[in-house]
This record gives structure tokens, sequence and C-alpha cells, in this order.
């Protein structure tokens, strides 16, 4: 099979690397890609974003398969405007994607059919939203309603935080179009897990689970990022708790959107709050998670490419999965300045030497670039530090051995990715 792969992240990287793995495989082809992925496959510098590119790219190079990565290139239509040319396409079509892009669509949608979730209420207006934070009390928390690259969500410990948050997103813009509508909801106590599952749009296969780490300091302190880093698996998944997502929150998920006519084919994502009553929903994604995608493909003992064109054909899928008995930790490292304004353009070294280790150590790049014979950072997240071991303990030593291997000027990373599951143990 000939495939192109759409994005140039790390989910991407790690995507491409796991996709190259299959037997099937003849070509490869990534667009933008990077420098890691280039490892894998043939990069073209066609942005994510650039619809009609993308889609005259894969009609150009005749491709079996589209893989989408990224969740704009998604809200944009990207599968959309390739099903139309004939081309088959593993991701959601835009309307689909609206779990995502509009967190009052997925609110909403949980509302009507019962699928549980925090109590919440949408506004576009700042005094009205101002006077449910107070019938609604602190804590609790102000999300855009549009992307905003995982940075959307502002949990508020007292009314005050609450009315800068509301003013931050309705009255300054400072998210711009993603924030002129707002859901505020009730803060759900609990521990949070990411769910992942394949689904053709009829039925869904559930994969490992994972569990983020979206703060940028160590003990969940600091401003929310795009994830720096996961571990899978999830222990407070249990496996009654994956059967009562499976039944109470992802089948449910997938019938409503068939009855919305927007039927779901892809991969869900469920961020999950894990509490007293059991699980409720925190939020959907219409893609792999952005770090958690690096540590859960590794542990797959599958070939990816079949399961994904099953998808984008609408076929059957397995009853079940193998999966590796082993830990997975992923530890990302971001630049100067991230989650805020970053610095790019710092040398990056030390990475044949980490991925040297063993064979259990993967280094998937995010925002790197190749600039006058030097790999250097390129982005806010520069690079997902991935390791396996027989257990969780194991991993974090192996993965965290690697991280010190590597250097750029500002480099940050947290040192407690995985610790929540040690303490669990």
């Amino acid at each position: 099979m000939k495939v192109l792969l759409v994005g140039g992240g790390g989910r991407e990287h790690a995507l491409a690397w796991k996709i190259a793995q299959s037997p099937r495989l003849t070509r490869l082809i990534a667009a933008p890609g990077n420098p890691g992925i280039a490892r894998h496959a043939q990069c073209v510098a066609i942005k994510d974003v650039a619809v009609d590119e993308q889609v005259a790219l894969a009609a150009r190079e005749r491709v079996d398969l589209v893989v989408i990565g990224p969740e704009m290139p998604l809200a944009l239509a990207l599968a959309d405007r390739l099903q139309e040319a004939g081309i088959p396409v593993f991701g959601p079509t835009q309307a689909a994607a609206r779990i995502e892009s509009s967190k009052a669509f997925a609110k909403d949608l949980m509302a009507r059919y019962g699928i549980p979730t925090a109590r919440f209420r949408t506004f576009g207006d700042g005094a009205a939203a101002r006077r449910f934070c107070r019938e609604l009390g602190a804590p609790l928390v102000v999300k855009t309603d549009g992307l905003a690259a995982g940075k959307g969500a502002i949990v508020c410990g007292t009314l005050g935080e609450a009315d800068q948050a509301v003013q931050l997103c309705l009255e300054d813009a400072a998210f711009g179009a993603a924030g002129r509508t707002v859901v505020i909801e009730e803060f759900m106590e609990g521990e949070e897990a990411s769910f992942f599952a394949l689904t053709n749009g009829a039925d869904a296969l559930p994969l490992e689970t994972a569990q983020d780490h979206k703060t940028i300091f160590d003990g969940d302190r600091g401003p929310n990022t795009g994830g720096m880093g996961a571990y899978s698996p999830a222990p407070v998944v249990d496996p009654e708790t994956s059967r009562r997502v499976m039944e109470e929150i992802v089948r449910p998920t997938i019938a409503a959107m068939a009855k919305e006519g927007a039927p779901y084919a892809g991969v869900l994502y469920v961020g999950l709050m894990i509490g007293r009553t059991g699980p409720r929903v925190v939020e959907f994604n219409c893609r792999f998670g952005d770090p958690e995608c690096q540590a859960i493909l590794p542990r797959l003992d599958e070939d990816l490419l079949p399961l994904l064109e099953a998808v984008a054909h609408g076929r059957p899928l397995p009853a079940s999965l193998r999966w590796h008995a082993l830990a997975s930790v992923c530890v990302a490292m971001a630049s100067h300045g991230y989650p805020g304004a970053t610095r790019t353009g710092d040398e990056i070294t030390g990475l044949d030497a980490a991925g040297g280790l063993s064979d259990g150590v993967n280094v998937f790049h995010a925002g790197t670039a190749r600039r006058d014979g030097r790999l250097v950072t390129s982005g806010g997240r520069v690079l997902g530090v991935q390791a396996s071991g027989a257990d969780i303990r194991a991993a974090i030593a192996r993965v965290y051995a690697a991280v010190e291997r590597i250097h750029f000027d500002g480099m940050q990373f947290r040192r407690d990715i995985g610790r929540k599951a040690v303490d669990r143990a």
C-alpha cells in the first residue's frame, strides 16, 4: 500500500514509525513531516492545513490511503475533500470532527443523549457567563468552544479567577475566534485518564489507555500545555471501568453521531474523569492524543496499517487486539518559554546517544528542523522521548536516562511523568 500521512508533529512521527513496520506498506509519504519522520517517509513540504494541496498530492501520488494526524485539517474538511475525490481516508468528516472542534456541540450532544459529563452552560456574553459562575460556584472550568492547541481549558479555583478567564476569552479575545463562545462547567473530582477507540461508524474497538500530564511544571502546577508527557496503561482504568466507558460513553456517542447525521469513523479520544460515581467525559478529541499516541503505539503488538484501512473502508474491526505486556512512558521536551512565547533555533544534541540506549527507547520528533546541517528547535514541544519497561518503574528509569543525554538551550521537561502510576501500585 502507498500511504500519505498528514501532519508533522510527535503524534505523526509515532504513527509513521508504526506504519513503516507494516509488511503491507510499499511507500510512505508525509506532508509536511519533520526530520524524525524523514527516517521513515518521503517528506513533502505541504502544510497540514493546506487542504487543496493535500488533496492534489494524494491524487497525484495515487495513494491507497490517507491518514490524517492533527485535528485542524479534520476541522477544515480534509477528510470530506478526499472522500469526494475517491481517496480512502482515516479520519472523521468535518461534521463528525465537531465533537472536538466545538466543545459546545459536544456538550450539547452529551446532554441530549444522556452521556455522563459535567454540569455546564454555554455563553457568548461576559455578564451572563459571570452570573452562571456564581450560580455554579468555584472551583469551575472555563473552556473555549473552538480549538486552542490544548490550552483552551482554564481551571479556576476562585470566582475572581473565573472572572479573569471569562474576560480573557470573551472580552480580550486572547484565543481569537476559538474563544468567542465559552463553555462553563463544574469542576469534576477524580483522576483523569485518556481512553481511545477505533470506530468504523458502526462498531468500536477499544485501544489501550494512557494518562496525560497537561501542566508545564511538576506536581500538576502551572499553565496548561498541549501535554508534557504520558504513560500507558493507566491503572485507574480497570477492566470494569473500561467496560463502562465502552457501554456508557463510546458506543452511545457513536450511535448519537450517526443519529445526528454525522457518522463518526476514525479514532475517538475520550478524556475521562474517574470519580466516585464512575467515568464521566471531560472532552472528546477526533484524533490520537499527543503525547498519548507516542506512549500507546509502542505497546501495540499488531500491524497498525490494516486497522486504519478497515476504518477507512468501513470494514469490520477485530474483536480485540494484542498488546505487549509492557509499560510505556513518554516525556515531552519543550522549548524555552513554552507554553507562552517560545524561542526556536536552538541546536539539539545527544539524540543518537539517547536513542542508542536500548531497543526499548524511541525519540519522536515534534518541533524540530534542519538548518545549515544542524538539528534545531522549531516549536513549543520539541521531542517526545519514549521508553518501555517490564513495569512502570522500569519504564520511568529508562526514559529519564535517555532524556538526560539530550540537550538544547532553554529545554524544559517534567520529572514526574508516570509518578501517579507508581503511587497507585
